[in-house]
């Protein structure tokens, strides 16, 4: 199910729209109590000053924490290309026939995970992980039937890399559905909005509106957006693209 985190230029127009209007509020609250004085007083001075701080580190909380599971989700695309690598050069260990099997099996296999990468679109996605899960299941068969027949320790190596194959692909998986939580993201819409009304709230001077009510709703936007195109895996102009394991089929296309 897509959220509105997948879409980071929505983010950035909702926050915006959003921050400016609070603002806006905020200002004619301002008009119809007739708090022009409080701009000045220390005390909204030092709440003004506080809720910025959390909002910053809140935001730069949640940057850093898209950028680890960004960094999480490179790591194991790395990690699968040297699974699929390692398991094509084991599968010498097993008899000609199943050793021809297997690698046309992981050829097959890697075709698919490189589409998993770029796939964008949920249905497409789906039937992905479908032939994935359909492949998976022969490649454990035709690792076992071996296995079984010689419990050598060179087959049982080939076995352990396979094992690693689908696992590496599990562990994939999981980081790409390791994403920042929602209520991260509703903690910082609100502090964000409570910012900007005590902005408009505060500012009766027409240079400082001019100024705080665009850029301050504009900046935070910015941030909003760049972290969720960031965090989306699929939707985000920043991707993980699948280089190792391109190099790897363009590898074993030339073997």
């Amino acid at each position: 199910m897509n959220r509105i985190e997948d879409f980071p230029l929505l983010v950035l127009a909702f926050s915006f729209l959003g921050m400016w209007l609070s603002a806006r509020i905020g200002r004619f609250i301002c008009r119809k109590q007739g708090a022009g004085e409080i701009e000045g007083s220390k005390d909204f001075s030092i709440i003004m000053s506080a809720i910025l701080t959390l909002l910053s580190l809140i935001i730069g909380f949640s940057f850093s924490m898209a950028v680890n599971r960004y960094d999480l989700r490179k790591n194991c695309e790395e990690e699968e290309a040297n699974s699929i690598g390692t398991e094509y050069l084991r599968a010498d260990f097993l008899p000609a026939g199943d050793a021809a099997r297997v690698r046309a099996l992981l050829r097959d296999y890697l075709d698919q995970r490189i589409l998993f990468y770029s796939a964008r679109v949920n249905r497409q996605l789906q039937q992905v992980n479908a032939t994935t899960a359909q492949q998976e299941i022969d490649l454990w068969a035709v690792v076992q039937a071996p296995a079984t027949a010689r419990p050598t320790a060179l087959v049982a190596l080939t076995a352990s890399g396979m094992n690693g194959v689908l696992n590496s692909q599990g562990y994939t998986q999981a980081a790409w559905l390791n994403r920042i939580p929602g209520e991260a993201w509703v903690l910082m819409a609100v502090i964000a909005i409570f910012c900007n009304l005590m902005i408009g709230y505060g500012s009766h001077r027409a240079a400082v509106k001019g100024i705080l009510f665009l850029v301050i709703p504009l900046v935070v936007s910015i941030s909003f957006f760049f972290i969720a195109d960031i965090d989306s895996p699929r939707r985000g102009v920043i991707r993980v693209s699948p280089v190792n394991l391109v190099n790897l089929s363009q590898s074993l296309q030339s073997h």
